[in-house]
């Protein structure tokens, strides 16, 4: 039985932006829902710009219903072309994956989008000359090499007004003073000076115009090796210890060349590494760490279990869900990556040891670990501005490939790899273990996360600040010459209003007291919560008694084999940084000093907000973070309209902006899907089981009941 909307009688046209072309288009395409198999679904428009797929029924003309949560440059029914995964066509029943040049056309047709939604259209009820069109032009558009320039990116920034950023206050590093300012916030202008030799890009087109390196390094060196061999500063410790990274010589060379880069290097690391005063550790992420490829191939497997478009594949999938989740090696993945940044905090901290982070481009693993030893060492980084300030010095004009790596112009799969999605991770990870400390939320990373596929910014369609820069000048269709203006992401005022960006911020976040009182007590009691390692024993608490204490710690140790993925034998922890760990989770949190991910087992969750958020049947009704979420913001609200009522009756002013918080009043009538998604319809079991759902009905009728959760870190009842 098909659930049909009547198709649209007036005309609805896309919303286009300033440089966006109309380029094919298809009437009478029937949207399927992602439904139990009802084919429910609308009839609307199908069409194709320079910039995005869009579905326009009848509800798209109208701006009632809109979400509380809107993003005003891509709507609801939007793929822009670099969010387009995968295109599957739907031959006689049979799915089919669509690239190149299609010699018959499909009867539906599936697009997976790289933020994990899922749309069927139904091309049964299409003229068959506007399928033709429609297909090969999506195809053709999303799924084909292009040229940097045809990126929406320059149509955009040569059509738009010349707006500037509005109260931005993110530090770009473009400028020399940027990086000396930085220099001077983190006390390393002692021990290190910016640079101006890469100007004009005559060491190296991946360097960025202005760097640091340590005092004693000279621009003779910097210059010898095209800034290959330079130990290049990222940040410093409160202790004088610093975070340094570097570019690895290749390793095929000759051996004359290989013992010149030898002697060059020993001589380098002489000048940073002085017995007993200042130590040097020196870690190579290319051994240490998983390699690009096996990312890649740990990320691809780990999205196709959200890349679900029906209730049928959601429940066969629900069965072996823990068994599919740890073949995938994703958590893994993050799990040995916020574990090397532990490492390297504790060599910085306790070992007082200059950490010198080195790969092959120092452009992927090392962007990861210094994000993240940065985050996880320094409270400014956990700020909005200064979490942008840090993307933007470690990963955009620190010369992250994000054009290769996100693969946005189609060249080749080879390069690949959802590194940056990896940071974002594990940066969650820390945002879901200590709320307070953050000064964003969960939702603010996914829509981060989400930006890196919409080419109106240029944050992340790079690969390096001289590309940007060499691609800059153009001609504007406003002025006619002059040099593009390109957005930056972090003006969020783009996307979204003011009451919608007030979900990207953290109500609960603790506030720094006063900066003379804090710097004394973060320079005494640094570390102050510890990861609590697998299988060891936490003190006993004295009101426990021997029995529940005994008892707890056998339920633990069988429970943890048999569910916790705890950190391997061959991974274990010398000994002092077991003490290090131990010393710090002996103690209560401090918010705006060290913070440790707990990396045991079950402590590594998936970024349920990310990937969950449009399978209806996953939703939590009246649950999950925006249940908190919803009370606290009520609460804001009732305590601002107190004070706007106090300031009247004070001046007798006239009412401020009791709005700055959005309204949540039916807190019931949302779902875990907020604000991605509304509320939608109750999910049910199959009623007819699959054989497997037979043979689990057969064990204490497992199926009937709702899956227990097992929390390791608490007391067991």
């Amino acid at each position: 039985e098909i659930h049909i909307k009547e198709p649209i009688e007036k005309e609805v046209n896309p919303r286009l932006l300033p440089g966006e072309l109309l380029l094919c288009e298809a009437s009478t395409v029937y949207k399927y829902m992602q439904e139990d198999g009802s084919n429910r679904g609308t009839y609307g428009k199908l069409v194709c710009t320079n910039f995005k797929i869009s579905f326009l029924d009848d509800d798209s003309a109208s701006d009632d219903n809109e979400p509380q949560f809107k993003n005003k440059i891509v709507g609801e029914n939007d793929i822009t072309l670099q969010c387009v995964d995968q295109i599957y066509g739907v031959y006689d029943e049979k799915k089919k994956l669509l690239t190149g040049q299609l010699r018959k056309y499909p009867e539906k047709l599936i697009i997976c989008c790289k933020d994990l939604r899922v749309f069927n259209f139904c091309l049964r009820y299409t003229k068959e000359e506007e399928v033709k069109r429609i297909v090969s032009g999506i195809v053709h558009h999303s799924q084909t090499p292009k040229l940097l320039k045809r990126l929406f990116l320059f149509s955009y920034a040569s059509a738009a007004p010349n707006n500037t950023d509005g109260g931005n206050q993110t530090v770009m590093f473009e400028t020399l003073e940027d990086w000396r300012d930085e220099l001077e916030r983190t006390k390393g202008n002692v021990k290190y000076k910016a640079v101006t030799t890469n100007e004009g890009y005559r060491v190296s087109e991946k360097l960025p115009l202005y760097f640091v390196v340590p005092i004693c390094i000279s621009e003779e060196s910097i210059l010898k090796y095209d800034g290959r061999g330079i130990p290049i500063w990222c940040w410093s410790c409160h202790n004088g210890a610093a975070l340094l990274k570097m570019s690895a010589f290749p390793k095929d060379q000759d051996d004359s060349t290989s013992q010149m880069q030898k002697a060059f290097l020993d001589g380098i690391y002489k000048t940073i590494s002085k017995p007993p005063y200042e130590l040097l550790k020196m870690d190579d992420l290319s051994s240490s760490l998983p390699s690009l490829q096996d990312i890649q191939i740990a990320y691809t497997r780990f999205k196709q279990l959200f890349l679900i478009d029906n209730s049928t594949d959601f429940w066969a999938t629900d069965v072996k869900w823990f068994s599919l989740l740890e073949s995938t090696n994703w958590l893994d993945i993050i799990r040995r990556v916020l574990k090397k940044a532990i490492e390297v905090a504790e060599c910085l901290e306790i070992q007082h040891t200059n950490v010198l982070l080195i790969e092959e481009s120092a452009t992927d693993l090392c962007c990861v670990i210094s994000s993240l030893v940065q985050v996880m060492m320094d409270s400014y980084s956990r700020t909005k501005s200064g979490f942008q300030s840090l993307i933007q010095k470690e990963w955009v004009v620190g010369g992250h490939c994000f054009l290769d790596r996100c693969n946005h112009l189609h060249k080749t799969e080879k390069e690949e790899a959802p590194v940056f999605l990896l940071l974002l991770n594990c940066v969650w990870q820390l945002v879901q273990q200590y709320p307070p400390a953050f000064e964003f939320t969960e939702t603010y990373l996914t829509v981060l996360s989400d930006s890196l596929y919409v080419p109106i910014f240029s944050t992340f369609f790079f690969n390096s600040q001289h590309q940007r820069d060499t691609n800059k000048s153009g001609e504007s269709l406003k002025t006619q010459s002059g040099p593009f203006r390109f957005l930056t992401v972090w003006d969020w005022s783009v996307q979204f209003d003011p009451k919608a960006q007030a979900f990207l911020n953290n109500p609960l976040y603790a506030e720094k007291p006063k900066p003379d009182r804090s710097q004394r007590k973060t320079a005494r009691f640094k570390h102050q919560r510890q990861l609590s390692l697998p299988l060891t024993q936490a003190k006993p608490s004295t009101k426990r008694g021997f029995f529940r204490e005994e008892t707890d710690h056998l339920i633990k140790n069988i429970l943890g084999k048999r569910i916790g993925k705890f950190i391997n034998s061959s991974d274990e922890p010398p000994n002092s940084l077991r003490e290090f760990y131990d010393s710090w989770h002996s103690k209560p949190v401090d918010y705006h000093g060290l913070l440790l991910p707990r990396i045991d087992g079950p402590e590594i969750k998936v970024w349920a907000q990310r990937y969950l958020r449009w399978i209806p049947e996953a939703q939590l009704h009246g649950g999950g973070t925006i249940a908190t979420a919803a009370k606290i913001l009520d609460l804001m609200e009732e305590v601002q309209s107190l004070q706007v009522k106090m300031d009247e009756e004070r001046s007798q002013a006239i009412s401020g902006d009791t709005h700055s918080v959005p309204m949540l009043r039916n807190s019931a009538r949302l779902s875990s899907l907020f604000p991605f998604a509304l509320l939608q319809r109750q999910s049910v079991k199959p009623a007819l089981p699959t054989s497997t759902w037979k043979d689990l009905e057969d064990e204490d009728d497992l199926v009937k009941r709702d899956d227990e959760f097992v929390d390791l870190s608490g007391d067991m009842l």
